[in-house]
């Protein structure tokens, strides 16, 4: 709980539910939102605790054995049905980075800025329409923003299956302070493990493309800050 929560910040939570992906996470999460928003200055956490058993009951466990095409396609098709006002606003523009490649293995980043759940979904559904990234063994995110409207931070993140991953790079972009963007790493298995070097390849690449795309200053900008300073 943060130090002023309820009275201007949300609770902080995690979701750990690995049936639980793209589009139905972030659906939840959405609720979880609005509920905070409809009862800004009051205690929410069994608020969330109601919604978050009613989803259960609605949506049940995803079935282990749909395969991971399977789940792209129900996911798209969810979000064309549920969120057809998703259509109403243009996506926001996606960029790709540098591909990283060790031991068969291949990572490469995507970016874009975001203000809403509704960007998010859009632009996670844009990348989905590529088959090579729809196809890929991971595709993990993080995004930070402020709503309009709004002084809140509203974030969250997502492993795909790469356990811990989603969570790393929501911390990268805490630590960086990184706010209106969201991250996804793809990584592309090459049969060989990495151990821990996967989390320095998903974290250099999502460093990589924040740099890239002004989201983050480099330590030379920040040494001619200091010196303008001085």
């Amino acid at each position: 709980m943060p130090p002023d929560y309820p009275r201007t910040s949300p609770p902080i939570y995690m979701l750990s539910a690995p049936w639980l992906k793209g589009f139905k996470r972030l659906e939840l999460c959405g609720y979880l939102e609005e509920i905070y928003l409809e009862n800004a200055g009051e205690s929410i956490i069994y608020m969330w605790v109601e919604r978050i058993r009613q989803f259960m009951v609605e949506h049940g466990e995803v079935n282990e054995q749909e395969t991971h095409d399977d789940q792209i396609a129900t996911c798209l098709a969810s979000v064309n049905l549920e969120d057809e006002t998703d259509d109403l606003s243009p996506c926001p523009e996606i960029f790709s980075g540098e591909i990283i490649s060790d031991r068969k293995s291949h990572f490469q980043p995507h970016l874009a800025a975001v203000k809403s759940q509704t960007h998010v979904r859009q632009v996670l559904r844009k990348l989905y329409e590529n088959k090579k990234v729809a196809n890929a063994t991971h595709n993990m995110y993080a995004f930070r923003f402020v709503p309009e409207g709004s002084s809140n931070i509203n974030q969250n993140c997502e492993d795909d299956g790469e356990i811990h991953a989603g969570s790393r790079l929501l911390h990268l972009l805490q630590i960086l302070d990184a706010k209106d963007v969201l991250v996804v790493v793809t990584r592309w298995y090459g049969g060989i493990h990495l151990g821990p070097d996967r989390f320095k390849h998903i974290n250099n690449a999502a460093r990589q493309i924040l740099v890239s795309c002004g989201f983050v200053g480099t330590r030379d900008d920040k040494g001619k800050k200091n010196k303008k300073g001085k």
